[in-house]
C-alpha cells in the first residue's frame, strides 16, 4: 500500500509517495530529490558516505527508515550545506586542500565534519579524527581530510 508523505530537505518541502515506509531516506533523497550528495556505500550504516544531517544531527540515511521522518524534522543534505555561489567553508577547503581522489567518500566526511564544526568550532587533530573514524576512506585521502576540517575551522 502506499503512502504519501511530505518531509523537509535542504528547506524545501518534498511530497514523496512510497510503497514502503521502510524505504531508507538515501532512495528517497536520491530517487525523489534527485540528489547526488548523499551517496549508498555499503547500505548498513558502517561507512558513512550517505551521511546526511536531521534536525542538526549527522545521521546514516542508508539505515534510516522514510517512517522516522516527521514532518517537522529538517534534513540537510550536502547540497544544502552551502550554495554555488556561497559554499559551506568546508565546501570551500576541501577544494583548496585538495581532499578529494576519488570523492564517494567526501559527502559523508563534509557532514559529519559539519556537525562536528557546530559543536566544536576549532577541534583538535584527535577530536576531528574521533568524529570521523567511522566514515571510511578507501583512497586514503585522510591527511588532507583533516587539513580542509582544520582549515574551514580558521586553525
Amino acid at each position: 500500500m502506499a503512502t504519501t508523505k511530505t518531509i523537509r530537505v535542504n528547506g524545501k518541502a518534498l511530497g514523496v509517495t512510497v510503497d514502503d515506509a521502510a524505504m531508507p531516506l538515501l532512495y528517497v533523497l536520491r530517487n525523489d530529490a534527485g540528489l547526488h550528495g548523499p551517496r549508498f556505500g555499503c547500505g548498513l550504516g558502517q561507512c558513512g558516505a550517505c551521511t546526511v544531517h536531521v534536525n542538526g544531527q549527522p545521521v546514516r540515511s542508508c539505515t534510516r527508515p522514510l517512517s522516522a521522518i516527521g514532518p517537522d524534522d529538517e534534513i540537510v543534505t550536502l547540497e544544502g550545506l552551502g550554495t554555488r555561489d556561497h559554499p559551506h567553508a568546508l565546501q570551500t577547503a576541501f577544494i583548496a586542500e585538495q581532499a578529494v581522489q576519488c570523492g564517494y567518500c567526501i559527502n559523508g566526511m563534509i557532514m559529519q565534519a559539519a556537525a562536528l564544526l557546530k559543536k566544536n568550532p576549532r577541534p583538535s587533530v584527535p577530536e576531528i579524527k574521533a568524529a570521523l573514524e567511522n566514515n571510511l576512506c578507501r583512497c586514503g585521502t585522510h591527511l588532507r581530510i583533516i587539513r580542509a576540517i582544520r582549515r574551514a575551522s580558521g586553525v
